[in-house]
């Protein structure tokens, strides 16, 4: 039978040799056809360059053999209307046939919806749309591959399955959203694979795939087919989580780099020694450094080239979905560093993704960070911005992590930050404000908060930006959190003095309390502060070996009592002496010499007593809970003040932070009678001297009403004195 449009142009079947045709599937695959009869048939075609046969294998046992027409493609006819099909092929006249499905015989897997909802930047599970995903399409398994070109003209998928070489596995551009899909049968997960993308100059240039999930090994670059098993068992962590707000929580987060923590350790080893330590230390939340893929360590991952994909360094996705879930299992939260202010210029991932700039800004001035070499995303592109507010997304759905620290946001807000005079465009309102930028924070913060209730979204910002946690509807930015950076330069700064001048700088300790309700803010002694010839905490500290540490425990008990939350970034919770360095673990060993037991045995006591003392972190954003104390016996190394909670509860938080102690020391409290003295930086047990209250001080109503106590401040000390509801107030001797 001869039917009627039959008869495919050369042209199109050079476009299809050659790789350049928009729409293969229009050419290749199954096509139904009438004859001048009116009687349905089907033509079928495929392009096996190199073979000696080709036929299509039906699934009743039929065989129809193809016939060579052009450019490698083969081609039969046969009755009635299309129906499922393999290819069998061989090559050089060998007996052996390869039989495999054919790609262009499937309709589009995406729908008119996703198309939208995709140029919209509304796609909230755009990771389920695009990418590469196992599928069982008519009973037949294969793997969809998605991606967005929009500039490309065309584009193929390359890898394993083919020899790196794509010219039988050309893709269909679904329109004008930019998307280009193909669902190649007889995939799996593990299979490696790129695309292939034709520029508008004509050339084909090699790209991981961005909504990648798994990716090789750096410095492989080549993206993984992957699907997870993990059966999750962290439902009552996530059900309490979602009916929590981390506001009114105790906050305290231990900041770990995964690599060099402990060395050798993948996602799945790493569990037990993690759960162990931080259990024994106390914190509530560890933060993990970036754990998307990124293709240079030293970077620590804040250069990411796969958003969506866990880095493989140490494991697969499940790995790392195993490690989350024995952490909320042993409850502990888990926060992780987010990079959607710029990404590196490395010619396999993001930059100039389909030939011209995609992802970045066009403009440099824009679309270029000069200081760290990297590009800049264009966040007014609405697929973009898109692409960036579903990998929140993916990160909160598919490994339930419980907060993402958004790094460099003042970065993102400003079109004048690090640049000069004429190497900046203002805005349409002629200022320095990123619009855009803007925009997309508060979207992502609304939308990761809409979707999953008692998530926290935290802003790295070193600016007086204003409004930074509050909410999108009060135009805000609606982050969580947001560090205070302000405290963490200024009391660094401080604490490095020898005790001897810090009695002229304590503005640096106490300038924070002027500001410390403006935003939900955490306390931050990060990574950047123990790195690039910063020293460690411990090493920042003056006098000898006992006097550094020393000046270590007064510092934190200083900062778990002041306003905010907390991070300390790992070793200092042992008193790590060197600096921090990614190529190396931990000085564990120091964990031998008593004084270092002594300091971590002090932090694991400071946090479990923050964690049950509710005027510590109930109302931290609220200024009528905090009162600064000082009369009657005022010094200047000497930083007092009260923290409430909202059911009566009162602590007061006592540091001395000169090299003296201060014996007979007295301060007025706001009641009168007993306030247990319920932590001391310097009792022996933490490797101090032993000074104290011995476990309590009594405040005396003076003449004028005043409720004064008097107490022993130790050098170089914060203790913590936490008020009795009991009315009983011991009689004292006042001789």
């Amino acid at each position: 039978m001869t039917y009627v449009d039959d008869v495919t142009a050369s042209a199109d079947w050079e476009a299809i040799a050659s790789g350049t045709h928009h729409d293969p599937h229009s050419v290749l695959g199954a096509h139904a056809r009438q004859d001048a009869a009116g009687r349905t048939g089907t033509v079928i075609r495929a392009r096996r360059p190199l073979a000696s046969t080709v036929a299509a294998l039906f699934g009743n046992g039929q065989r129809l053999e193809l016939a060579h027409v052009a450019h490698g493609i083969w081609e039969a006819q046969h009755d009635g209307p299309p129906v499922p099909y393999r290819i069998a092929t061989t090559y050089d006249d060998s007996q052996a046939e390869e039989v495999s499905g054919d790609p262009y015989r499937h309709p589009p897997l995406l729908g008119d919806i996703d198309l939208h909802l995709i140029a919209e930047g509304r796609h909230e599970r755009l990771w389920h749309v695009l990418g590469a995903h196992p599928r069982d399409v008519k009973g037949e398994a294969g793997v969809a591959f998605a991606v967005w070109a929009p500039n490309a003209t065309a584009v193929r998928v390359v890898g394993d399955h083919n020899g790196w070489s794509g010219e039988s596995h050309s893709m269909r551009s679904m329109g004008v959203s930019g998307v280009w899909e193909l669902f190649i049968p007889d995939l799996a997960p593990g299979t490696r694979y790129k695309y292939q993308i034709r520029t508008r100059s004509g050339a084909w240039i090699l790209k991981a795939d961005p909504m990648a999930q798994w990716a090789e090994v750096p410095p492989d670059t080549a993206s993984v087919v992957t699907v997870s098993s993990h059966q999750w068992s962290d439902g009552a962590w996530m059900t309490r989580r979602a009916a929590t707000h981390a506001v009114a929580q105790p906050l305290s987060v231990y900041e770990v780099h995964v690599g060099s923590w402990r060395g050798g350790l993948g996602y799945r080893e790493l569990a037990d020694p993690l759960i162990q330590h931080v259990t024994e230390t106390g914190f509530t939340h560890v933060e993990f450094m970036p754990l998307a893929e990124h293709p240079f360590g030293g970077s620590w991952g804040y250069q990411i080239s796969g958003y969506y994909a866990p880095t493989s360094r140490f494991g697969t996705p499940d790995d790392l979905r195993y490690l989350i879930d024995r952490l909320h299992q042993a409850g502990i939260g888990v926060i992780m560093d987010w990079v959607p202010g710029h990404f590196p210029k490395d010619a396999f991932a993001l930059a100039s993704f389909d030939g011209q700039p995609l992802y970045e800004h066009p403009d440099p001035r824009r679309g270029e960070h000069q200081d760290w070499g990297t590009l800049i995303f264009d966040y007014g592109r609405p697929e973009v911005r898109g692409f960036l507010v579903a990998n929140a997304l993916y990160w909160f759905d598919e490994f339930h992590v419980d907060g993402l620290r958004v790094d460099a946001v003042a970065s993102m807000l400003y079109l004048d930050y690090s640049r000069n005079a004429g190497e900046w465009e203002p805005n349409i309102h002629g200022g320095r404000e990123n619009l855009e930028a803007i925009r997309f924070l508060q979207e992502v913060n609304a939308t990761s908060y809409r979707v999953h209730p008692g998530i926290m979204m935290i802003a790295e910002e070193s600016t007086s930006f204003p409004g930074v946690t509050a909410p999108t509807d009060h135009a805000g930015l609606g982050f969580g959190f947001k560090w205070n950076m302000g405290w963490m330069n200024d009391s660094l700064q401080y604490v490095e003095r020898d005790p001897m001048y810090r009695a002229h700088h304590e503005g640096e300790m106490t300038f924070s309390f002027v500001y410390a309700f403006g935003e939900n803010y955490l306390l931050p002694i990060s990574h950047d502060e123990v790195v690039h010839g910063k020293g460690s905490l411990v090493g920042k500290m003056p006098g000898d070996h006992w006097h550094k540490l020393a000046n270590v425990r007064a510092y934190l008990g200083y900062m778990w009592g002041h306003p905010g939350k907390k991070l300390l970034f790992m070793g200092q919770e042992f008193g790590q002496l060197a600096e921090w360095s990614e190529s190396r673990e931990l000085d564990w060993w120091l964990l031998d010499q008593p004084s270092h037991s002594q300091l971590q045995n002090f932090v694991g006591v400071l946090n479990s007593t923050y964690r049950v003392q509710a005027p510590l972190w109930e109302r931290d954003s609220d200024g009528s809970s905090f009162s600064r104390l000082g009369a009657p016996s005022w010094n200047p190394t000497v930083i007092a003040f009260e923290r409430r909670d909202a059911h009566g509860g009162r602590i007061v938080v006592v540091s001395n932070f000169s090299g003296v102690e201060h014996a007979g020391y007295r301060l007025a409290l706001s009641r009168e009678g007993v306030w247990d003295e319920i932590l001391n930086t310097d009792a022996a047990d933490y490797g101090g001297r032993g000074s104290g209250n011995l476990g309590m001080v009594v405040a005396h109503a003076e003449g004028d009403g005043t409720a004064v106590a008097t107490m022993t401040l130790p050098a170089l000390s914060t203790i913590w004195l936490r008020f009795q509801s009991d009315p009983h107030v011991p009689s004292v001797s006042r001789g």
